[in-house]
């Protein structure tokens, strides 16, 4: 064996992944091996360039829900959030919400600790972006003026900043974040309601039994609306329809005037004024004909729960769509902690979000589309740092775990090229481990350059090249262990492969490429193309 050949995938997020700042620029000349890291070293010198978790990778994915949530896992997690709906973003809330009460009860948890930091992570994702919609609805609510005077001023918590904390701690802020956030919620909608309500001049009519039946369909309308908010009723109800109750018969003009006010009271608080002004003219249609053409009435209390059903839906998904919005602007405006590599800006996507929230101008279906690809874009180059710090941390634990020294560079052209001395190894082979394009190569290697071997070299190579198959075995477990499933096609060539320990060495892929041609072997290797992708069954990425 020379070489094994492997496509990392991120099965589950592990917590503790911090950013790592860039190699620092060095002078070649002084230092022949620019940009070289040892893993082995202390581990602040393996933080400040890799990870906070690099050699106790392993322990830290062990104890996660010990952990506080690093930098990078936090943003991954966030990514990843934004790009489900707000349904799924609900159950996980729920889910979240159950394993805290087990811990109270101190029960077992059947979830794994990363999974348990998702979906906490994705509540907290969830709560942010249902606070930055709340405010700008209240913003925009306030901009337009008109009855019943200026809106409440939402008191609403701080936004939650999962990273640094504790799993327990981010728990119990969760739940006083939701509490907090639905009596705001609670507060607008009604305000929201009154407004409505203004605007259709609903509470014109005089008669007492049509202002009493309207009064309570409105509270019961809030009371659904709130109930509505909560996470378990997000993730598993559909939109609450205005209930048909026909009856037999004649109608009089006092039932159809009570079933008018129980369909426009049944209108979502935030139905847009359009579309609800219809309903509000059907049932005054109703209330007109009621004494003179019974069956006429019927049709038009049947048209308003048409177009009360119809406003309700589109409030809804104006809803979703508002907070969907908001968290892709937080995730796209995201910076990198001071000292790290920044990520690509997003200007085009943020303007286009910034304009949904301010003015709330829905998007169009190719601005849907340009938000959702560079919210994309962000999470695969998220996705990709996630990677290089998982196998830098693994190669780190192998070194730890069975001796020897282990290094790490950024060549150009490269995510990442990992050194590793096997104890016992030294000074002529050693492994080397390349991330590029999303694939990651394994490769027995020999101090020197290319040419003739000598029968005892060559027997050592051999020797060398056996040993390494167990350990791509070794590796596959611990990157296991960090979350990465890795599955190495080993591919066999003639020997190791010449190399210079350390940064001044040539291409691992340029070097197989050359031994192939060679020897005229072909691989059938997989296409160069990123594949940083979660493989569950749930959706997610």
């Amino acid at each position: 064996m020379s070489s094994g050949l492997a496509i990392p995938t991120i099965q589950t997020v592990a917590p503790a992944v911090h950013f790592a700042p860039p190699p620092p620029p060095l002078d070649p000349q002084t230092l022949p091996h620019t940009g070289m890291l040892h893993l082995h070293d202390a581990a602040g010198q393996a933080s400040a360039h890799l990870s906070d978790a690099a050699g106790h990778a392993v322990h830290q994915a062990a104890d996660a829900a010990l952990q506080v949530l690093g930098s990078l896992s936090g943003v991954l997690l966030a990514g990843r959030a934004a790009l489900l709906g707000t349904r799924v973003l609900a159950a996980a809330a729920v889910r979240a919400a159950e394993e805290q009460r087990c811990l109270e009860r101190q029960q077992q948890l059947a979830a794994a600790a990363a999974e348990q930091w998702e979906a906490a992570a994705f509540a907290a994702v969830r709560v942010n972006a249902r606070r930055r919609a709340l405010l700008a609805r209240a913003a925009r609510a306030a901009a337009g003026g008109g009855p019943p005077g200026p809106p409440p001023r939402p008191d609403v918590p701080p936004p939650l900043t999962p990273v640094g904390e504790c799993l327990g701690d981010l728990r119990r802020e969760l739940a006083r974040s939701e509490e907090a956030l639905r009596r705001a919620e609670e507060r607008q909608a009604a305000w929201e309601q009154r407004r409505l309500a203004a605007r259709l001049r609903l509470d014109e009519e005089q008669d007492d039994d049509w202002r009493r039946g309207l009064r309570e369909s409105r509270r019961s309308a809030l009371e659904r609306f709130t109930a509505g908010r909560a996470a378990d009723a997000e993730a598993r109800q559909l939109p609450r329809q205005p209930a048909d109750r026909r009856t037999e018969g004649a109608l009089d003009a006092g039932e159809v005037r009570r079933s008018g006010a129980e369909i426009l009271g049944s209108l979502d608080p935030y139905a847009a004024s359009e579309a609800a002004e219809l309903a509000a003219q059907a049932v005054r249609h109703a209330v007109r004909r009621a004494a003179e053409d019974p069956r006429r009435a019927r049709i038009h209390l049947a048209e308003a729960r048409k177009f009360v059903r119809d406003a309700n839906k589109q409030a809804q998904a104006a809803r979703e769509a508002q907070e969907r919005a908001a968290a892709h602007y937080d995730f796209l405006v995201y910076e990198t902690p001071e000292g790290t590599e920044d990520l690509t800006p997003a200007p085009d996507a943020v303007a286009l979000l910034r304009r949904t929230l301010d003015e709330g101008v829905p998007l169009t279906a190719a601005e849907r589309e340009l938000v959702e690809r560079r919210v994309e874009e962000r999470v695969h180059a998220l996705e990709a740092r996630y990677v290089r710090q998982q196998c830098a941390g693994a190669v780190a634990e192998l070194a730890r775990r069975f001796g020897g020294e282990a290094g790490a560079g950024r060549p150009e052209g490269q995510e990442i090229r990992l050194d590793w001395t096997p104890e016992g190894w030294g000074p002529g082979h050693w492994l080397r481990a390349t991330l590029v394009d999303g694939r990651l190569r394994v490769a027995t290697m020999y101090r020197g350059g290319p040419g003739e071997r000598t029968a005892a070299e060559q027997a050592l190579d051999d020797e060398r090249c056996a040993e390494s198959l167990e350990r791509l075995d070794q590796l596959e477990e611990i990157t296991g262990a960090l979350g990465l499933g890795l599955e190495f096609k080993v591919e066999h060539t003639e020997g190791a492969l010449p190399g210079v320990l350390g940064e001044d060495a040539w291409v691992l892929d340029e070097l197989i490429d050359e031994a192939e041609r060679a020897t005229g072997a072909h691989r059938d290797v997989a296409p160069k193309a990123r594949r940083y992708r979660t493989v569950d069954g749930d959706g997610r990425r």
